[in-house]
This record gives structure tokens, C-alpha cells and sequence, in this order.
């Protein structure tokens, strides 16, 4: 049975700093691609970034370049997210998914995806 498990969220001031993370289990992880994707109340859910199964290749949403950044770690089978100088509007719900392929131009997309976490909420204050 495949697992996603978001943690790491939580109520921070504007300009801070949180970490998320994502433990899996049931998933051949190293060859998989990860991804998160975050949903605000009355928005779609959006990409936020995503890391190739090597780690070798990031791709990050044009609102989050700079200021978040992905990682894997394939021998805990967990992915990362490092998101710095938070704003108010990176508030949401983020979500953790896994993806059995690696496509440059399909990894924005949710439907690209297989597996899903159940979400971390991220409130930010202003």
C-alpha cells in the first residue's frame, strides 16, 4: 500500500521560514518523481516545484523561484521542501505527490501524478 505523509506545517510570520516534508512508503522511490503542489481556499491546486528520481533536476513555479527549494532523500525515502521568506499569499494546504515518470513539460500538471498525501496546511501572517 503506497503512503505520502506531509509534515512540517504550521502558522509562521510573513518572512519566515518552514520546512515540509514527505515520508513515502510502498513506492519504488528512487525512481519516481516527487513533487508539491499546494491549494488555497477557492483556488485550484498548483504546482509548487518538482525533483527528478536522481535529485539531478528541479523544476519550481515562477511565484516560488528563489525562495523554495526541493530536495530528496532516497535512502529515507522522503522529499523535502525548504520554503524561506514566506508571504502571506503562499498560504495553503500542500500536498505531496509521486509520479512513476519524469516529463519536463507534463510534472506542472496534476494529473501527471499517481500518488497523493493527504496535505500540511501553511498559514502565514502578515
Amino acid at each position: 500500500q503506497v503512503q505520502l505523509v506531509e509534515s512540517g506545517g504550521g502558522l509562521v510570520q510573513a518572512g519566515g521560514s518552514l520546512r515540509l516534508s514527505c515520508a513515502t512508503s510502498g513506492l519504488a522511490f528512487s525512481s519516481y518523481t516527487l513533487a508539491w503542489f499546494r491549494q488555497a481556499p477557492g483556488k485550484e491546486r498548483e504546482f509548487v516545484a518538482a525533483v527528478s528520481w536522481s535529485g539531478g533536476s528541479t523544476s519550481y513555479a515562477d511565484s516560488v523561484k528563489g525562495r523554495f527549494t526541493i530536495s530528496r532523500d532516497n535512502a529515507k525515502q522522503s522529499v523535502y521542501l525548504q520554503m524561506n521568506s514566506l508571504k502571506p499569499e503562499d498560504a495553503a494546504v500542500f500536498y505531496c505527490a509521486a509520479a512513476q515518470s519524469f516529463s519536463r513539460s507534463a510534472l506542472f500538471r496534476a494529473t501527471f501524478y499517481n500518488y497523493w498525501g493527504q496535505g500540511t496546511q501553511v498559514t502565514v501572517s502578515s
